[in-house]
């Protein structure tokens, strides 16, 4: 994404995705309870700081209004900055985070939904030249259909950021951005809610880019994004993409060699499948600037379309293991009462803890760490 839209970190919305991020990490279950840490909490500096804010509103022609009425019940946020300051560089392989993005869970919910939203999916087509498929890919990757779209009011999580100076300047802008999206009437501030960095929506949108590219599809007067309706967020992503440069009718690529369209070929992961692909991989990575985003997006689509799984194989990881080997190592654990959480081959904290655990119960160091020995012993 360009500077408008990424660049805050985050990632893959149900791992998650989210649409302001980098590539990896999560977004907050929409309608869930807040974590403590997410509720606005004392601050004298930061009341301060919006003081000095409200002096300065006006120069971004926000009205005084607009700023008391965003401003109301909005607080300093701590979780906020805790989760801004713990990011981690991710160190999911491409195979990971394919797993992920492409889950069976993932295809099986994209499916159902396409078929839900199909006239409107399609309409989306006919107006702005962008696959219907890709469309749902990326509301799919972004919040997995609608289910995770967060809950963080939106105006106390970008002023907290503004506020919190790593990269004030930046969350400034998307303080403002969000006021605008009140002062125009598209949003109450209560109605206004997002993840802990101010993406919102079905798609994840970050206010400066609601502002450049949201759409009113329904033409009820107002750009909602936010409604359990998808409509306006499916059209916005839509609208982003055509801005973007998606060309009509071209695919996005495929693994090179097996009918791929002619295009730029890319390996991800040494030692795993290349692909062939065109200007419009390039058009989703505008909506995220990385090539395991745009790959999860593409063939997360093809499947939602009705394409089979990824043939293609990947090297051993670090440990030596395949992902058949993971997938075998998180069934066994889970056999013997020691809870995976799932068998996706993907290891996670769950995954770690439930090794550690077994671990534990025969006396052995408690790494969390799989290996094909720990896989053996599990025989």
């Amino acid at each position: 994404m360009n500077i408008s839209r990424r660049n805050l970190g985050l990632g893959l919305g149900a791992l998650g995705l989210s649409a302001c991020g980098n590539g990896a990490a999560m977004s907050f279950s929409g309608g869930s309870p807040l974590d403590a840490d997410l509720r606005p909490a004392a601050n004298p500096a930061y009341d301060a700081w919006v003081d000095a804010f409200r002096a300065r509103a006006s120069n971004y022609g926000l009205s005084d209004a607009t700023v008391s009425t965003g401003f109301r019940g909005a607080g300093y946020l701590p979780g906020v900055v805790t989760r801004d300051r713990n990011q981690t560089e991710s160190s999911r392989t491409l195979e990971d985070y394919l797993s992920i993005s492409v889950s069976d869970e993932r295809v099986a919910k994209g499916r159902a939904a396409f078929a839900r939203q199909r006239g409107t999916l399609m309409a989306l087509q006919d107006r702005y030249g962008v696959d219907a498929a890709i469309i749902a890919a990326i509301w799919g990757v972004e919040s997995l259909y609608g289910e995770k779209r967060g809950n963080v009011p939106v105006v106390s999580a970008t002023s907290t950021l503004a506020y919190d100076g790593r990269r004030g300047a930046f969350f400034e802008q998307q303080l403002v951005a969000a006021l605008k999206i009140v002062q125009a009437g598209d949003a109450a501030p209560s109605h206004m809610t997002g993840s802990w960095a101010g993406a919102m929506g079905h798609t994840q949108f970050i206010p400066t880019t609601y502002l450049a590219h949201a759409v009113d599809f329904t033409g009820d007067g107002r750009r909602d994004i936010w409604s359990e309706d998808p409509t306006d967020s499916l059209a916005s992503t839509a609208n982003y993409l055509s801005r973007s440069g998606w060309s009509r009718g071209v695919r996005w690529g495929g693994v090179a060699g097996a009918g791929a369209p002619a295009g730029r070929v890319i390996q991800p992961q040494a030692g795993g499948p290349s692909f062939a692909v065109t200007g419009n991989f390039n058009a989703i990575k505008r909506y995220n600037n990385s090539d395991a985003y745009a790959l999860g997006v593409g063939l997360l689509a093809d499947r939602i379309a009705g394409a089979g799984p990824l043939q293609a194989s990947f090297p051993p990881d670090a440990n030596g293991m395949t992902k058949a080997d993971r997938i075998a190592l998180q069934k066994r654990l889970t056999a013997r009462g020691f809870d995976t959480g799932g068998s996706d081959g993907v290891i996670g904290r769950k995954t770690e803890a439930a090794i550690r655990a077994w671990q534990a119960s025969r006396g052995l160091p408690e790494t969390g760490q799989p290996s094909q020995e720990l896989l053996r012993s599990l025989g």
